[in-house]
């Protein structure tokens, strides 16, 4: 129960609606002491020179450290999301599943540094102090908490399985960019090359494409509409070729985007018609009666009485014919009689009381007339 209320959708309860505020209040939380701590006002400069006997300079040595009061911030998230963490993989039904899920990996690779960096703190060694310096370069990984938000919301879930189903889309865009790009890239530099003085060997020192791969990164830029400006052709024949790129970028990405938009627009539809339909729980599904008992004696019965032939439904003095003996021989002629007559008439043959494999009652019905 705990791992499914800490690892799907967080609701249904007053207690599952508590720990999806907890865990995601702790996210932006943790989010924001991230951003904070990359601030002047937050970051304490240290003086780490040390003093140098007999020694004719002194290298000063300055070292720069987190305010106290964020790391104890960034100490209780820790907490908070470990004890999250145990929590999901200690009540997981399936461990090799949890293990592989890509959310669980993040929450893993966000905490264990913050440990490491702690214990790792009072040692002096060079060793200690290299693996210190590395672990505070790899802190970026906390922003990967921020995908933690897909468990709260529908929507970024949505995006997920939109991104998983578009695959082919993608990938047949980074191709036609791919061929754009070095299509493109390869006309501006000899565009520019040609424009500027033909004859001239030294011609690209006179423009901002000196080769071809700079100019991938300008074939980048103008494909996909963004434009910084840090270059431009220069020459007529450059700005052909730049409108051309420009106009083949604008093509080549309205392509796809339908599809996208479209498989983007169907899982969403699906997520909003599955949270409006109740919670349903699983029903208790009854064995089918024995021919023996009860149950199946009074489902036979009913059918029977609601069947179209009326004089399958027999009535309420049965007590009757299982108290006479000689009425045993005599419904045995009957059936036989109404059996060559149904065969004969298309008529159908009477059910006798005593060949039903429980006790039935007489029928209400009229007598058939060949009867």
């Amino acid at each position: 129960m705990t791992g499914r209320i800490t690892d799907y959708g967080y609701s249904g309860t007053v207690k599952a609606e508590f720990i999806a505020f907890a865990s995601l209040f702790f996210i932006l939380v943790s989010i924001t002491t991230f951003c904070l701590e990359t601030h002047e006002a937050f970051n304490i400069v240290k003086n780490k020179t040390e003093p140098v006997i007999n020694g004719t300079s002194v290298v000063l040595q300055y070292e720069i450290e987190t305010d106290p009061a964020l790391t104890y911030v960034e100490g209780v998230c820790v907490v908070w999301f470990t004890f999250e963490f145990l929590v999901r993989i200690i009540f997981s039904p399936n461990k090799l599943e949890f293990i592989k899920n890509l959310l669980n990996i993040i929450d893993f690779v966000a905490i264990l540094p913050f440990y490491l960096e702690v214990g790792l703190s009072g040692l002096s060694s060079k060793a200690a102090k290299d693996v210190l310096g590395f672990l505070r370069v790899v802190r970026f990984v906390r922003i990967l908490r921020i995908f933690k938000l897909t468990r709260h919301f529908v929507g970024l879930r949505v995006l997920g399985h939109t991104l998983r189903a578009s695959t082919n889309e993608f990938l047949l865009l980074i191709i036609f960019l791919a061929l754009g790009v070095l299509i493109f890239a390869t006309m501006i530099y000899y565009a520019e090359r040609v424009g500027a003085q033909p004859n001239d060997p030294s011609a690209s020192e006179h423009t901002q494409f000196k080769n071809i791969p700079i100019g991938f990164w300008w074939a980048v830029v103008t494909m996909t509409t963004l434009g910084y400006g840090d270059m431009y052709p220069q020459t007529w024949s450059g700005m052909l070729v730049g409108a051309l790129c420009a106009l083949a970028g604008v093509l080549t990405i309205a392509m796809p985007v339908p599809v996208i938009v479209n498989n983007f627009g169907m899982y969403y539809s699906l997520a909003m018609a599955k949270q409006k339909l109740p919670r349903k729980r699983k029903k208790h599904i009854p064995p089918a009666p024995q021919a023996s008992s009860p149950t199946f004696c009074k489902t036979e019965l009913n059918m029977a009485c609601n069947s179209t032939q009326g004089d399958t439904c027999l009535g309420k003095d049965s007590r009757l014919l299982e108290h006479n003996p000689s009425g045993y021989e005599k419904s045995r002629s009957l059936n036989n009689i109404a059996g060559l007559a149904g065969n004969a008439l298309r008529l159908s043959p009477v059910t006798s009381p005593y060949n039903s494999p429980c006790p039935l009652r007489r029928s209400r019905s009229p007598i058939p007339s060949i009867l």
